[in-house]
């Protein structure tokens, strides 16, 4: 009921520990809290949130046009109504490195298990689209050590993307992620490989965990849970996945309403008021009223 019952700093705990296990964690992606809750009753690892997907709740492109602000609202927002841990995307930090400071410490309050912070120019681009530009070496690296001096809590994970590899290739982008990993990233996303032995080689290159980004229409293809898995892959995100189902079913039932003058054929595909209630954990709410105060007036005194 209400809010998650783990504690932000016992989420990051536990999220270390199974980071450590070395198996692959499946984070999809929750545009908003409802789909938290939803990615949790089906038993994922933890719950990804896109700056992609944020800026679409609020009708912008991808191209760090949101605020820091705006971010950490709805960062906390999501990340509060699940026990699981919540990876957001910090984009490039929301600017210089003291600002990136802040931006590290608003997000730990607003109980995030981790964040990844970027190494594109602003303003930054959809990590899948063409036209990138990165930082230099030394701005990339000022970025991750802003970031890990500024955490409080050491569980907090600093995580480093690197859009390198569609501007450099692939030497280039596993050199930058060592640098990374020197400068004190907890973990590596290398975004937009070309194919799964550019992954491999990338976990091979590395000894902190690696990162997956599985986004349809993307620069990668879909591989499966069990081909990152036999690579070492130790984390795959689903962006933008839920997003996109929900808004492909918007799409086609306006359609049929404009159509048919009624939602009537939409029906069968649309979620059940029971399935919605028992994703709310309504019945709990229920007792809650039930168990603090009793609404039945006549075992209460007139006066």
């Amino acid at each position: 009921m209400l809010y998650a019952k783990t504690t932000p700093a016992e989420k990051r705990r536990l999220f270390r520990e199974r980071l450590a296990t070395g198996e692959l964690l499946q984070f999809p992606g929750a545009f908003n809290p409802l789909s938290a809750k939803l990615i949790q009753s089906k038993g994922f690892d933890g719950v990804y949130i896109s700056g992609a997907v944020l800026a679409a709740d609020l009708g912008l492109p991808d191209i760090g046009l949101t605020t820091l602000s705006e971010v950490a609202g709805r960062g906390e927002q999501i990340a509060r109504m699940t026990d699981l841990p919540a990876l957001i995307d910090a984009d490039t930090g929301f600017g210089e490195p003291l600002n990136l400071a802040r931006t590290v410490q608003t997000l730990e309050d607003a109980g995030v298990a981790g964040l990844h912070i970027e190494d594109q120019h602003n303003p930054k681009r959809c990590g899948h689209l063409d036209g990138k530009n990165v930082v230099d070496d030394n701005t990339a690296i000022k970025r991750i050590k802003a970031a890990v001096d500024a955490r409080r809590d050491e569980n907090l994970l600093i995580m480093a993307r690197t859009d390198i590899r569609a501007v450099e290739g692939l030497d280039a982008a596993i050199d930058r992620a060592k640098m990374l990993v020197d400068a004190g990233a907890d973990a590596i996303f290398p975004e937009a490989m070309k194919d799964l032995r550019e992954f491999e080689a990338m976990r091979a290159a590395l000894d902190v965990p690696v990162l997956a980004n599985m986004t349809e229409f993307g620069k990668s293809e879909l591989f499966t849970k069990q081909q990152l898995s036999d690579i070492g892959i130790n984390i795959v995100i689903y962006p933008v996945s839920l997003l996109r189902l929900a808004m492909g079913s918007a799409v086609r039932g306006l359609d049929s309403l404009n159509a048919t003058g009624s939602f009537q054929s939409s029906v069968p595909e649309m979620q059940t008021r029971a399935d919605l209630y028992e994703t709310l954990d309504y019945e709990a709410y229920n007792h809650f009223d039930s168990g603090i105060f009793n609404f039945d007036l006549s075992t209460h005194t007139k006066h």
